[in-house]
């Protein structure tokens, strides 16, 4: 069959890849955009949009409860909730994500893409046929990630859910054990359980949760856990699990010689980029990890730079919005190498800048963060100062729940008075984060954030309690 030449091929038609066609086609190029499974990828269907679909209604409950005067009728209505999920994410239907790339306009191919030699690609179509692509520019590998199962002997044959199976449950189990006490742990951990999981066993490998943020965000969740009832175990890994037949239970023995038998599993245990059958062996590179890229996303191991990565694949910042922004980036800096730009783009605009990256935990507590902890930043090298501040004596926070439990900590760089970090964890502080993203990517000096006058009565008052604890 003839080539289909384009300027860009774009391998992976999640956010981050439909952003990246966007960009090229804005700069004057053609587009087509690959994708084996649902077009919106991983984030649109089994990940970010359904699990906060799911927290949403456990975060306001909570919220209601804290309130004098409110009182929720009866428990939360699962099925109201899973229905509403199901509309969130279109039925698992992708023709409207389809017909945005259309729109875009790009050429959307549906099948599995695989590189095929330098600026070529090939796509094994539904019904088994083979359709090859070329590109006069660049191919951009925007495949994601997969849930990572442990080599847990029995593991694999219990059939574990993942994130994938969390978030789109029909029937929550009664009884629940989850492995891992990261991000997608602590998450579906307090989803399900509210939900219908009344037996929910949350096994953590470490001594506590979320460990690449602050100690205290840890402290307050699991506060949370145990006070709603979920078995937060640290400590504690398995070491076989049982599952005769699929209509089992499961049973999951631990390294301290005790089991748990529970209806599901969830695996929780980090994530693998997606390299295993793309073709990278075609164009002589390994595929047994992230895909190397300097700052503008063009892998390095390629001596002449057609080939792109971004999002999870390259394993810089496995954020749907990080991989967004790298995908603008990237658009941006093919159309300007391919004449469709300016050469000289703005140096703000041809590479990636991690410094100020946020992230939410939509937990209750929120959990929110920006930039660097306290034991990252001293980690390289910078001369550091904190503040810290009990979120539950900032006066709008009192008005705003009863028994209102946050905690507020601003990283300092001594040397030149600019945050390098910032984290917020209480109810409902998600929106006090951009604020803060802002201040760290900006480097705006906290003399000048001290004429930054927050609104009272408002939670944003504590950005005043933290400058009054630095001194100011």
């Amino acid at each position: 069959m003839a080539d289909d030449v384009f300027d860009v091929i774009v391998i992976g038609a999640g956010p981050v890849g439909e952003i990246a066609a966007a960009r090229a086609v804005r700069g004057g190029l053609t587009a087509a955009v690959v994708e084996r499974r649902l077009a919106g990828g991983e984030c649109a269907y089994y990940a970010c949009i359904p699990s906060k679909a799911l927290l949403r209604p456990v975060g306001l409950s909570a919220e209601v409860g804290r309130m004098p005067g409110l009182a929720l009728r009866g428990p939360i209505d699962t099925a109201a909730v899973l229905a509403r999920r199901d509309e969130t994410v279109s039925g698992f239907d992708d023709g409207g994500q389809v017909s945005w790339i259309e729109n875009v306009p790009a050429t959307f191919v549906r099948g599995h893409g695989r590189l095929a030699g330098p600026l070529r690609a090939e796509v094994t179509t539904p019904d088994g046929g083979v359709r090859t692509l070329g590109a006069r520019h660049a191919v951009i590998v925007a495949t994601g990630s997969d849930p990572l199962i442990p080599d847990v002997p029995g593991l694999r044959e219990a059939r574990p859910w993942t994130n994938r199976e969390a978030t789109s449950v029909q029937q929550v189990p009664k009884r629940l054990v989850v492995i891992g006490g990261g991000v997608v742990g602590c998450e579906m951990s307090q989803a399900l359980h509210a939900l219908g999981a009344q037996e929910t066993t949350l096994l953590v490998r470490g001594d506590r949760l979320l460990g690449r943020t602050e100690p205290f965000a840890g402290d307050l969740l699991v506060k949370s856990f145990q006070e709603s009832g979920i078995d937060v175990r640290f400590g504690r890994s398995p070491t076989r699990v049982e599952r005769p037949t699929p209509d089992d239970p499961v049973t999951v023995h631990l390294d301290d010689g005790s089991t748990i038998e529970a209806d599901e599993i969830l695996v929780a245990a980090g994530r693998r980029v997606n390299v295993g059958d793309i073709g990278l062996e075609t164009i002589g590179l390994e595929a047994n990890g992230p895909i190397a890229v300097d700052a503008s996303m063009r892998a390095t191991g390629l001596p002449d730079g057609w080939l792109y990565a971004i999002g999870d694949v390259n394993g810089l910042n496995m954020l749907t919005h990080m991989g967004k922004y790298q995908a603008r980036v990237c658009g941006d800096v093919i159309a300007a190498r391919a004449g469709g730009l300016p050469d000289d783009l703005p140096s703000h605009r041809d590479s990636a800048d991690y410094r100020g990256a946020p992230q939410v935990i939509f937990t209750d507590p929120e959990v929110c963060v920006v930039g660097r902890t306290e034991s990252q930043a001293r980690a390289d090298g910078f001369t550091v100062r904190t503040v810290e501040y009990d979120m539950s004596a900032v006066e709008g926070a009192y008005l705003m729940a009863e028994n209102y439990t946050g905690r507020a900590k601003m990283v300092v760089d001594e040397d030149r008075r600019v945050l390098l970090g910032v984290t917020f964890v209480a109810p409902a502080v998600v929106d006090l984060l951009h604020s803060a993203t802002i201040a760290v990517n900006a480097e705006v000096p906290i003399d000048v954030l001290w004429h930054a006058v927050p609104s009272f009565p408002t939670v944003s008052e504590v950005w005043l309690n933290l400058l009054e604890g630095y001194g100011l």
